[in-house]
């Protein structure tokens, strides 16, 4: 169904792409259009949502894009930042962790929907999911700034902030849904 907040949220998968390459980028300082293509594909994860309300174009295929372009913009990210060294050491395992609940609430998601159980988005997840691109945009942006490594260390203060938010939202789906998948067991 092509829709205005499909397109959005099409548009905010490609720029994951944009954002993987300029954060590696070899050829010159290219972080601060790294950092901008990042906030507009973050903004666009409200405002797709907010347009697909107001418009009555809600669809189980734009909540299911607006999810995967959800994880591939915190997960390719995360992924890079470790790649190019702003991420690393023992806070790689914060991008793990987060890295490890979006795939198995994903996973969980998608069993229950052969179930025809649907698992909405909590409030709690989605300020899970702010404090993460609050956290990764300030990780971005840390090295054009005045003072990046103080700048790094609150980003990353910020991310272990996301992973506590992360495995909580996590085990809220889990407890939330353990009677449709504790049938099985």
């Amino acid at each position: 169904m092509i829709t205005i907040p499909n397109i959005l949220t099409i548009l905010r998968c490609i720029g994951v792409f944009a954002i993987a390459v300029l954060l590696v980028w070899p050829f010159g300082d290219v972080r601060f259009a790294a950092l901008v293509i990042f906030v507009l594909a973050a903004v666009t994860d409200w405002f797709d949502g907010y347009l697909a309300r107001k418009l009555n174009q809600i669809s189980s295929f734009g909540r299911m894009l607006d999810s995967i372009a959800d994880k591939l913009l915190v997960g390719v990210t995360l992924l890079m930042l470790c790649a190019e060294g702003t991420i690393g050491g023992l806070n790689a395992l914060a991008a793990a962790l987060i890295l490890i609940r979006e795939i198995g609430i994903s996973g969980l998601r998608e069993h229950l929907g052969t179930k025809g159980v649907v698992v909405p988005a909590t409030m709690f997840a989605k300020w899970k999911t702010t404090v993460q691109l609050v956290a990764l945009a300030v990780l971005i942006g840390a090295p054009i700034t005045g003072a990046p490594q103080t700048v790094v260390i609150f980003g990353l203060v910020l991310l272990w902030i996301a992973v506590v938010l992360t495995l909580v939202s996590g085990w809220q789906y889990i407890w939330g849904t353990r009677m449709a998948w504790k049938e099985e067991a």
